[in-house]
């Protein structure tokens, strides 16, 4: 009978210690885990900072590299330095700078003139943009609704009221009646679907070259071949082309060089093109390890010190 009972407590002990061993294994790998878990996302947040830290670095950088380039000239070309991407390696990680004249671009601001009225030109140079996009003209007059200060629709165009009698589910608001702060704003104005929106980014901004000025102008210099096209009825895609070559070849340095390709072209055109823009979008990568970070500014480089009008990290 003892040794039954002897033999059951050491049969017991041995569970016990076989389920403790057990359990302190469990807590042993788990802590392990966790101190794993740890030290990654303490090495990850690590990263990121510093990856942060030279994609800022990077913007200070290529903004200052744009003045250094375009102070002793008097135009900015796609054959400046400035459009090439820079790259730099260094025992943090690497940066990748590009840097995109906005000026090159119709401004989908200018369409509409403070007093409410069209602007003529920026009108008739979005439609043709528009039709070669494949772009509903509809969408033009819903733009200009939105941007003027009245709530009096156009012709196919919308206001307040139509927005706020949107289904419940999307959140129905009013019209914004004053200029686009963001492209992503474009999304909310009745008809630029995403795949519209998507194929008229590369040509348009929201940003004046110039602050204040009362009519928005091109930059022939860096404007891509359908801007190019859309700025007058008589350029068809034989001239954009010839505009483009001549450019290249050497870049214009006033707008009345366009009279290399076309004196009737140049004439009409000379108050609503320029040559030298001041808008840049700067776009800094920065690489850290396995960590990447983004940072885009959109920098108005008038006067000494640069004017950040956007700023995106992500």
């Amino acid at each position: 009978m003892i040794r039954q009972r002897k033999r059951g407590e050491n049969g017991f002990a041995l569970v016990l210690t076989l389920v403790v061993t057990a359990l302190m294994v469990a807590v042993t790998a788990e802590m392990i885990h966790q101190v794993y878990v740890d030290t990654s996302l303490s090495r990850g947040f690590r990263d990121g900072q510093q990856a942060s830290l030279l994609a800022e670095s990077g913007i200070s950088g290529g903004t200052k590299l744009l003045q250094m380039a375009l102070s002793g000239q008097n135009y900015s070309a796609l054959s400046d330095k400035w459009a090439t991407p820079f790259k730099l390696d260094d025992e943090t990680g690497t940066i990748e700078i590009t840097a995109a004249e906005e000026g090159g671009r119709i401004n989908l601001n200018g369409l509409v003139l403070p007093n409410g009225e069209l602007e003529p030109f920026t009108q008739a140079a979005l439609k043709r943009l528009g039709k070669r996009l494949q772009i509903p003209e509809e969408c033009w007059n819903a733009l200009a609704d939105w941007l003027d200060s009245d709530d009096l629709p156009r012709s196919g165009g919308a206001e307040s009221n139509y927005y706020k009698s949107l289904n419940p589910s999307k959140r129905p608001y009013s019209a914004h009646n004053a200029k686009l702060t963001t492209m992503a704003e474009l999304s909310l104005v009745m008809g630029f679907t995403p795949e519209i929106i998507v194929k008229l980014r590369p040509f348009v901004t929201i940003y004046a070259d110039q602050p204040g000025a009362p009519l928005s102008q091109v930059n022939i210099n860096t404007a891509p071949k359908e801007v190019v096209a859309a700025l007058d009825d008589r350029i068809d895609d034989r001239m954009a082309e010839r505009i483009l070559e001549e450019r290249r070849l050497k870049p214009f340095q006033a707008p009345g060089e366009l009279s290399r390709v076309d004196s009737q072209i140049s004439s009409s055109l000379a108050a609503r093109v320029s040559v030298k823009g001041n808008v840049f979008r700067v776009i800094s990568v920065a690489r850290v390890k396995d960590t990447a970070r983004t940072v885009e500014a959109v920098m108005r480089l008038t006067g000494g010190r640069p004017d950040c009008l956007s700023w995106q990290e992500y």
